[in-house]
Parts: structure tokens; sequence; C-alpha cells
């Protein structure tokens, strides 16, 4: 196993493939770097044309891995997920013909705009990193991936993640417009003939092996949390629980999130050990798609960003 320094040299490698491919967006690309060094799954939520795609396509070819998309529609079926069972006249017998669930890293495009049905058929995947078709378990790879996108402004024919779905998502990855002087830089990238959606796509390499990368959530679930900042992250999370403002708080699976999402940041940053300051960069994302808020709060436009700042100031930072 590498150590944390060695495992954050490894990643940072990969940090600077995406930085390749899309100008600016540096707290996406590290939230995305999180997720998949913690082993968990990314929600990405933003407008159109803001590179989700062209963030979870650079990150695969620069883990390795195998890489699938799968474009969400009202019409796909589960068992175009998972896959089926096909008679060959042949052997006279059924094979199994794998769905593009068996891959490495997947990208679920516009995943709300799918049914219930196969929407929950990513369930089983995402949370044990298997499938269960025609009564029969198959693993799948032990470094799947799902990094989900869905848009936030279009609410017609789709259909709303269930919260035991949004739950099994690691993070909540909200994507906004790149600043000025980002889109600035990519306009003259793509005006002096440089097309950075496929020529420095086409151009990256691996940097990083599925291996490695298994080595390295190792590592980082090795960096030192210290019992005061482990209460830290439970009175962050329990306290949404008790909030005027919460409908429904953030249950165990949220602080399991923020534990893990904590750890894999202080690796990132070179660190052995998590901060308070950690936790705090990391609520938002890991409980944005948690937490419910009243009807009464949302008419009044209070947002999670106001509760968590209420939280920071009631609940005591650990010395």
């Amino acid at each position: 196993m590498p150590s944390a320094g060695e495992a954050a040299a490894r990643m940072q490698a990969v940090r600077g493939g995406l930085d390749q491919v899309v100008i600016g967006q540096e707290q996406v690309k590290e939230q995305l770097l999180v997720c998949l060094l913690a082993g968990g799954h990314g929600l990405l939520e933003g407008v159109p044309g803001t590179a989700k795609t062209l963030l979870a396509l650079a990150l695969a070819r620069l883990i390795g891995c195998r890489f699938r998309r799968i474009q969400f529609t009202p019409d796909l079926m589960p068992a175009d997920l998972t896959g089926t069972n096909i008679f060959n006249q042949k052997s006279l017998d059924f094979e199994f013909r794998p769905g593009p669930i068996f891959a490495d890293l997947l990208l679920a495009d516009e995943v709300n705009r799918t049914p219930p049905r196969t929407q929950a058929a990513l369930l089983e995947a995402m949370q044990e990193r298997a499938v269960t078709t025609d009564g029969e378990r198959r693993e799948i790879s032990p470094i799947f991936t799902v990094f989900a996108t869905q848009n936030p402004v279009e609410f017609e024919g789709t259909y709303p993640l269930p919260e035991a779905q949004r739950d099994r998502f690691l993070l909540k990855i909200s994507i906004g417009y790149p600043l000025w002087d980002d889109e600035a830089r990519m306009l003259a990238a793509y005006a002096a003939g440089r097309r950075l959606h496929d020529q420095a796509v086409a151009a990256l390499a691996p940097v990083l092996q599925p291996a490695e990368l298994l080595d390295c959530r190792l590592a980082a679930a090795g960096i030192r949390v210290e019992a005061d900042v482990l209460g830290y992250i439970l009175g962050v999370v329990s306290a949404t629980r008790g909030h005027d403002a919460v409908h429904i708080g953030a249950g165990p699976r949220a602080s399991l999130a923020l534990l893990e999402s904590t750890r894999a940041l202080a690796l990132l940053r070179g660190r052995d050990f998590v901060t308070p300051d950690d936790v705090k960069e990391m609520a938002a994302p890991a409980l944005a798609h948690r937490v419910i808020l009243t009807p009464e709060a949302e008419m009044e436009g209070v947002g999670l960003t106001d509760i968590l700042r209420q939280i920071f100031e009631r609940v005591a930072v650990p010395r």
C-alpha cells in the first residue's frame, strides 16, 4: 500500500490531466477526485454545457479503466443496464450478455429522465457492486463508480430521484457557470484551433491503473481522524435533524459520507489527518441531497448554505 504522500502524488497526476481538458471548475474537479478516492458515487447537477460528460470521460481515460455512458431515456428498461440472458441456438443454452453496468466507471447521463424502475436497477450495483439477474448474483468491478448527471432547470418529463437513491451518492456536485477569466481562456483555445472536448481528451494517457486506484483508496482509508473531529462530524449531521427549517434531516449514511469524503480531501491536500475545516468544506456536497427542507423554508428562500452557516455557529469547533 502506498503512503499518503505517494497516493496524493498519483491523484495529483490525475488532476493535472483534468486541467488539460477542462479550464476552471477547480472545486468540481477536486470533488470528483474525492468521490473516486473515497470509493463513492457522484451526482453531478448543472445546466447543459458545463462539461459534466467531458469530465467523466477524461477521468476514465486518466485511470485506464473501462468506461460506459448510458443516455437515460423514458423507454430505458432495467435489462438495458444490467444485461440479459440470450438463447444460443448452437449450444441450445442461455448465455448472459452483460449490460453497460459491468464497467469500471459508468456515466448515467440525465438519470432523472428514466422511470423509477430503471433508476432502482442501479441501487444494488451502487451499494454492493453486484447485480442480480434471473436469480443469479454477479459481481462487477471492484472500482465501480457511478457519475450521474441531471439538469436542475428542466422538470417536464423527468422522474426526480427518490430519497433512497439519492442517499447512495457520496456527494452532490453542483457545477455552475465558469468564471469570466476561465471562459475567456476556453474561447481563446478554441479560437486558436484547440478543440479541447475531442483533441485534448484523445491525447490523454493513463496515469493511474485500476489496481493503483484501489491502493490509493486503502491509503485514504488510513487517514487519521481524531475523536474530537469525529464528534464534530456527528454534531454537524445530527444538528440537521432538529433544525426548524428542516423537514427530514441527514441520516447515518450522511455521517459516513462526511467521514470518508474528508479523509479523501485530506489526502488530496497532502495531509495524513482530517481537520475541522475539511468537515466544513465537505458538509455541503455531502448533505445537499440528503436534507429536505420544510415548505415554509423553501418559500422564504432559505437554503442549505444558510442552515449550515447556523449549524457551524452553534456546534463547537474542536481545537
